[in-house]
């Protein structure tokens, strides 16, 4: 079992429906996703953005990471004020 530190506070966790009927169909817990997401684990991300997480955990900035799960992406975005996390599709960005 893997072990998780959390980097910093998730807020309220939400998930549209889209992207929860998806993880259902792929038999994929949306909790793992926050997981990665809340311990560092930024997923599928260019330099730029990994670069804007890292900078993100000391400034208070938005927090963006992007997964590919059995081809089908997600994306897990925590707002600057740490009063919320979403889990959505880049569609409905």
């Amino acid at each position: 079992m893997t072990t998780y530190t959390a980097l910093f506070a998730l807020g309220r966790t939400l998930a549209t429906p889209a992207a929860r009927e998806e993880l259902s169909e792929l038999n994929y817990s949306p909790l793992d996703l926050l997981r990665r997401h809340m311990s560092g684990d930024w997923g599928d991300l260019d330099t730029d953005d990994l670069d804007a997480n890292e900078n993100a955990l000391s400034t208070g900035s938005r927090i963006f990471s992007a997964y590919i799960i059995h081809g089908t992406k997600f994306w897990v975005i925590t707002e600057a004020d740490r009063s919320s996390t979403t889990i959505l599709l880049p569609s409905e960005y």
